[in-house]
């Protein structure tokens, strides 16, 4: 799991010197963060959260303060399986329980239903849904976008482990296992449906789940993904969409490879965007198709994309 900030209590604040009134302080400030009555975590400048990190933090605040072990669900689950999340900010959590188990708790989304033990996992620390069942509720559950980032997300060690593979029988096995979870609920069947249908291990991006989303609502019909254009010196170059119907390639610039040192594998920003130019204009030049490249403020809506195609002479036909 992530390097995340440890979890404190009123005793570990105590022990560190902070009373009551300077961690009132510190919550004002910034400097400290309550995540649940009496669970606090130290704010890391050089770190913010991520929107999962989030997640796990408060779900693990919640089973440090619960009497009972909570069983995480939905978009928790989601979450503590690492895949994204894209939900709006919340300090609510999500877990299921039988329909017999009473009572309220604040910030805590309480689904009912049972959850056999086979779709049960404990790791971390922390009990949460199996990946299949979480799948299954996130399907149901989400809106389409958020499904679709966490399915992609889901579906891609088991169907496209490594550029160039689609593994279709096991995508068709995994889909059917996680759509027969879905249908024992009474709620969701045919979102769920949607979402599976939908979803694409080959996305490695949720801003290329997104991006699959808007080019099908703009109406291109065949979009194939990863698709491998063979690069000079026998390199193989991968192309995030191939928009066959319009003769044309696509791809979702996230900033993340630019700006994480991790990424760029030692190379200076400098080297990454020459490299990036080069082999853009290979394929470009090799298959004499256009080549459009977009960023998250052009997934806003179909209409914004369009308008960022259209730049480029990119038309669905």
């Amino acid at each position: 799991m992530l390097a995340l900030p440890p979890l404190l209590s009123w005793e570990d604040l105590r022990a560190d010197g902070v009373g009551p009134a300077q961690a009132g302080r510190m919550v004002r400030s910034g400097d400290l963060v309550r995540l649940r009555p009496g669970v606090y975590i130290r704010a890391n400048p050089d770190h913010q959260p991520t929107p999962e990190e989030w997640i796990i933090l408060r779900a693990r605040a919640l089973a440090r303060t619960s009497a009972e072990p909570p069983l995480f669900s939905h978009l928790t689950a989601a979450a503590l399986h690492g895949l994204p999340v894209r939900a709006p900010t919340s300090p609510k959590v999500h877990i299921t329980l039988p329909s017999e188990r009473p009572g309220a708790q604040s910030l805590v989304v309480r689904h009912r239903g049972e959850v056999p033990e086979d779709q049960q996992v404990q790791r971390h620390g922390v009990r949460f849904t199996s990946l299949e069942r979480t799948m299954a509720d996130v399907a149901r559950t989400a809106s389409f976008e958020t499904a679709v980032c966490a399915l992609d997300a889901a579906f891609r060690p088991v169907t496209a482990p490594e550029p160039g593979v689609n593994d279709i029988e096991a995508a068709d096995e995994l889909r059917a296992k996680v759509l027969a979870i879905a249908s024992r609920s009474a709620h969701g069947r045919a979102r769920a449906l949607r979402a599976l249908a939908f979803a694409d291990g080959r996305a490695h991006l949720p801003g290329e789940s997104i991006s699959r989303i808007r080019l099908t609502e703009l109406g291109f019909a065949r979009i194939d993904l990863q698709v491998h254009v063979a690069g000079p010196s026998g390199q193989n170059y991968y192309v995030d969409f191939g928009l066959d119907d319009a003769g044309a390639w696509g791809e979702f610039d996230g900033e993340k490879k630019y700006r994480d040192e991790a990424m760029r594998s030692g190379l200076t920003l400098e080297d990454v965007l020459l490299q990036e130019k080069q082999r853009e204009d290979w394929i470009r030049g090799t298959t004499q198709r256009p080549f459009a490249r977009w960023k998250w403020a052009h997934l806003r809506s179909a209409e914004t994309l369009a308008q960022r195609l259209a730049s480029f002479g990119i038309r669905a036909r």
